[in-house]
Parts: C-alpha cells; structure tokens; sequence
C-alpha cells in the first residue's frame, strides 16, 4: 500500500529534529452545508532540522517514531521569506 504524502506549512521548531506541521483544508458542514476551514496537526520528524518555521514542506507516514510522531520530513518545497526589520525603519 502506498504512503500517503501531503504538503503543509512548518508552524513551530521548538523541539530537536521534531516540527509541528499544520495541513488546511475546507470542510462542509454537516448540518448547514457552509464550508469552513480547518486544519490536520501532524508531528513530524525532520532528522536533521533542515525546516524552519514557515516553511512550506511535504511529509510523508511512517511508522510511529515516539508518542505523537507518525510523519516524516520528505523536502522543503519553499522556505520562508525573512524580514529584516532593522531594515524596514
């Protein structure tokens, strides 16, 4: 069986060689049929902290690494853009 691949967006680095990953999405509403957006948080293991916050990654399943790890790092299809403030006064 194929692993299931996804892209989403870096949303904290805190921890060594773990990123918390956010996937929006647009869901229907049950009851009244509006969309509205939500969003999956995965656990993902990035071996060598090559990923930074705003980073927009593809992740892939694996088998369960700790308690909350299930994905793995695949590539970094767009690092975030940083801002020198110093620079913007």
């Amino acid at each position: 069986m194929p692993k299931l691949k996804v892209v989403g967006v870096v949303k904290t680095d805190k921890m060594a060689k773990t990123r918390r990953v956010e996937i929006p999405r647009m869901m229907k509403y049950p009851k009244y049929g509006k969309y509205v957006r939500t969003r999956t948080v995965c656990y993902v293991h990035d071996e060598n902290n090559e990923s930074s916050v705003g980073d927009t990654v593809e992740i892939e399943e694996c088998r369960p690494i700790s308690k909350m790890k299930r994905w793995k790092l695949v590539s970094i299809l767009r690092k975030a853009e940083k801002i020198d403030i110093s620079a913007a006064q």
